[in-house]
């Protein structure tokens, strides 16, 4: 009787080159050319930030489309995924960085509205468990315009409700109060869940203005408007949630959505191996092999590889990592919980061609793990 040894694929994007389930199907390649009879299993991961989608189609779940307006307003499309009640929303696909036209930044005009255009079509199609995954916002809104689309208003002093439009940080410090009669009759019963790996609180230095919006475009001047704005929009709201982990998160969008729909912060990635059942699947691994563009020291601080790692160290199971380039001391890799990490550098020191070959990298990085750390086919 031949032992099949089962090797689980658990990368996360190649930001700039590869996605997820890119990745995994060229790891898989080369496992599967240097030892044929392993049993490969691709299960393509993310952390909450663009991609998320991607990895739950890969997985089976269906993948919706929807119409919904982009970050500035112009017309657009979004996808996300669900099974049963389960909905996955990514915001980047609807109003993230990515979509921006011809890639020109609007700190001040940008806003999440195109969001809560996809998050309301998923309530009517009967999700009630919403999983936002949070990462690559183009704008600082406070999750303004996502709430007004599933029907906040917003008031001004004299009792007018205001627009999610035009210049962002005006019309949040012009709010002073909020009508919640008109919210999505399906916000009361359904439960919200942030998936994201930054704990920011909503102001302040370690905020949402000063930390991301110079990302996305901000001069100092914007940055002092976009701060003022947030802050009126907290005591609005309740200062109380600002001060949450995760507040800042997507350009004040956790604050938002902790205020008004009672959502819930968690690790991006530890939502999403809980949805994929990666410790089932896991447990009765050989290897998992894992990885991402850049292993540095922002991925020990909730990215998808070291949250794959801790997965597979808890069911006693061996990881390694593929990546496009390690920034980590040997000893630190080991203390994250990896066994070993190839890094595609390795084969190619140039990044601008390691971009552009890392699909054929990776299969000769899948070759040596299967040589390394597979055993021999018993008999």
């Amino acid at each position: 009787m031949t032992h099949r040894p089962l090797v689980v694929l658990a990368p996360d994007k190649f930001k700039g080159s590869l996605s997820a389930p890119e990745v995994a199907r060229a790891l898989a390649r080369g496992i599967s050319r240097r030892m044929p009879g392993a049993d490969v299993r691709c299960v393509p991961v993310a952390d909450g930030g663009d991609g998320m989608v991607d990895a739950f189609a890969a997985a089976g779940w269906t993948r919706v489309e929807v119409d919904a307006p982009g970050p500035t307003g112009e017309p657009s499309t979004a996808v996300y995924a669900v099974r049963g009640e389960t909905a996955v929303v990514e915001l980047a696909a609807a109003v993230g960085l990515v979509k921006l036209p011809g890639g020109r930044l609007a700190p001040l005009q940008a806003s999440t509205f195109g969001l809560g255009v996809v998050i309301a079509h998923a309530l009517d199609a009967g999700a009630r468990d919403i999983v936002l995954g949070l990462g690559g916002s183009a704008s600082s809104d406070g999750g303004a315009g996502l709430l007004r689309a599933l029907g906040l208003r917003l008031l001004d002093r004299d009792g007018v409700e205001l627009e999610v439009a035009g210049d962002v940080a005006a019309m949040l410090g012009q709010v002073i109060a909020v009508d919640r009669s008109g919210l999505h009759p399906a916000v009361s019963t359904a439960r919200f869940t942030l998936a994201c790996d930054v704990d920011n609180p909503l102001l302040g230095p370690a905020g949402a203005v000063a930390v991301y919006a110079p990302q996305k475009g901000a001069s100092v001047r914007q940055m002092v408007k976009l701060e003022a704005g947030l802050t009126n929009w907290a005591a609005v709201l309740g200062t109380g949630y600002a001060e949450i982990g995760g507040a800042g998160a997507a350009g004040g969008t956790g604050f938002g959505v902790l205020a008004v729909l009672g959502a819930q912060v968690r690790s991006g990635i530890d939502v999403v191996l809980e949805l994929l059942e990666f410790t089932t699947l896991v447990g009765a691994a050989t290897l998992v092999v894992t990885g991402e563009g850049s292993l540095d020291h922002q991925s020990m601080h909730g990215k998808a590889p070291v949250g794959v790692a801790a997965a597979a160290k808890a069911a006693g199971v061996p990881v390694v990592a593929a990546v496009g380039r390690m920034m980590l001391s040997l000893g630190e890799i080991r203390a994250a919980g990896f066994a070993a990490c190839y890094p595609l550098s390795d084969l190619e020191p140039d990044p601008a061609r390691s971009i552009i070959a890392a699909a054929e990298l990776l299969e000769r990085i899948g070759e040596r793990i299967a040589m390394n750390h597979l055993p021999l086919p018993r008999l």
